[in-house]
């Protein structure tokens, strides 16, 4: 099993991502229009767009709000253009972090990050300061659906993935990223429920935590840059004892 523990070990997060269904659509539609503008409207041959749109339809994501998005990208409604990038750092506890943002001003939202960073007792970094401890991975997560961890192991194997990490609601399926298009296809073909799919970076070493205080100052700094505009996924290597993670509001 993968050491990441975003989905199996901080459960009681469920809720506080339903309250941020806006911030989501926010997310997805940016995805949705940069998928679109690098590589054109139509899902059919633009996979990246095909798995946005799937994403988006996953969280009941008004059909209009997709058409608009996407045709923000092709140029068909003017608008700002957005553009990616990654940032990277420490949180409280020596958890090492990395942003992924989508803005229109570069300037302007990484004064904001930096200002954060600060602020919630961590330390912005230098390029590669800590993603040479992650790995880009394909990570599809699907509707659980009562089977077994071993069933769905199996179908992980079958579908050209390497691992899952299981939970009774959802599960994640991880494969290389070469993988990823295949094992998508996969899924789909076999009538897997997809909940999400997208890239992530996941850890090769966590960083145990074990106190509750210094879990709680964690969570807050991941909460605070996910309720960022402009943060499109915040990845860390933060490992929280199932212990404490009940106790954690």
């Amino acid at each position: 099993m993968s050491g990441h523990s975003k989905w199996a070990n901080i459960k009681h997060r469920k809720g506080k991502q339903d309250a941020m269904r806006g911030k989501i659509f926010t997310r997805i539609a940016k995805e949705i229009t940069i998928a679109a503008r690098e590589s054109g409207g139509d899902p059919d041959a633009n996979p990246r767009l095909r798995l946005a749109m799937l994403n988006a339809r996953s969280v009941n994501m008004p059909n209009d709000n997709i058409s608009r998005a996407i045709k923000k990208g092709t140029g068909e409604i003017a608008g700002a253009t957005i553009e990616e990038y990654v940032y990277e750092g420490y949180a409280p506890g020596g958890v090492a972090v990395i942003l992924e943002v989508a803005t229109d001003n570069k300037n302007r939202t990484v004064a904001e990050i930096r200002s954060m960073f600060g602020k919630l007792g961590g330390n912005m970094g230098e390029t590669n300061s800590v993603a040479w401890n992650f790995t880009r991975k394909g990570v599809i997560a699907i509707a659980t659906n009562g089977k077994s961890e071993d069933s769905l192991m199996e179908v992980a194997l079958e579908s050209g993935a390497d691992d899952i990490e299981y939970d009774e609601d959802s599960t994640r399926i991880i494969c290389a990223m070469e993988n990823y298009g295949a094992v998508n296809k996969y899924l789909s073909d076999n009538n897997f429920q997809l909940v999400e799919s997208k890239l992530e970076y996941l850890p090769q070493n966590t960083v145990k935590i074990s106190d509750l205080e210094t879990a709680k100052k964690i969570m807050k700094f991941v909460d605070a840059f996910e309720e960022h505009d402009d943060v499109q996924n915040v990845f860390t290597n933060m490992e929280i004892d199932d212990a404490i993670a009940e106790q954690l509001d």
